[in-house]
């Protein structure tokens, strides 16, 4: 059996449940602030997400639903100004503590920097989000060996190449790695990498095709807070731990 030596984190929806009651809600906000009728609902939001990165996902929106605004001048400039307003109203969320880590993550990032296993991130999300996120949840974000996010590369999940640049940071081959994620954009993106996966679904992924994942649960569970098994063999027990990831993997 390989040893695990590295434990690979997503953001949004695996860290915390940041997109629709976050993310969204600082994109609403930030449409507000400067004037522009725009409300993405839940629903809207939803499909939405199959577009990674927030400049990318503005840009459709518009392409799709608000076709006119195709002619503004210095469209590119709009874009980014919105999504650095988006950024500092989503960041006041996480300031409020309002975004808590979902059940287990903190646990299994302890347990695995305790153990020496490696840690790192790879999201589309912006840099100073990710942080914001760590430091108003109580995870250092110094036991990120990489914090690979943004723009860090050009082609987005469900492109691998985010996971190839983690990899090839960390200086390990995909074979001692595992994957968390929680959407099918970032599970091709793992798996076209070579990455073995594990899934935790939330509301806006929970009927996604995760066809090959290692496991598919509904969070990371706690002793006392049991999670439920979607897809994959385990064990009978409550909760992902080191001992039961090393045993799947």
């Amino acid at each position: 059996m390989r040893k695990l030596q590295s434990l690979i984190f997503d953001v949004d929806g695996t860290l915390a449940d940041t997109e629709r009651d976050g993310h969204r809600i600082a994109f609403n906000q930030a449409f507000s602030q400067v004037g522009l009728a725009w409300n993405w609902s839940i629903d809207l939001y939803s499909k939405l997400l199959a577009i990674g990165g927030g400049k990318e996902r503005i840009r459709y929106y518009i392409e799709q639903d608000e076709p006119d605004f195709l002619s503004t001048a210095n469209l590119d400039n709009l874009i980014i100004d919105l999504h650095q307003l988006k950024n500092q109203y989503y960041r006041k969320l996480l300031d409020q503590g309002s975004i808590p880590l979902r059940p287990g993550v903190q646990r299994l990032i302890q347990e695995a920097k305790i153990h020496r296993i490696r840690l790192a991130i790879a999201t589309t999300s912006a840099l100073p989000n990710v942080l914001a996120l760590l430091e108003n949840t109580a995870i250092d974000p110094n036991w990120f060996e990489i914090i690979a996010a943004g723009d860090i590369v050009p082609a987005k999940k469900p492109a691998p190449d985010i996971y190839f640049y983690v990899l090839e940071k960390l200086g390990l081959n995909s074979a001692d790695c595992l994957v968390f994620e929680d959407s099918h954009h970032g599970f091709l993106a793992s798996k076209q990498a070579g990455l073995k996966t594990i899934i935790t679904v939330n509301d806006y992924t929970k009927n996604q095709d995760f066809t090959e994942a290692l496991l598919v649960v509904n969070h990371l569970g706690e002793p006392d807070q049991p999670f439920t098994v979607l897809a994959g063999n385990v064990p009978e027990k409550s909760y992902l731990d080191l001992a039961l990831i090393q045993s799947l993997f």
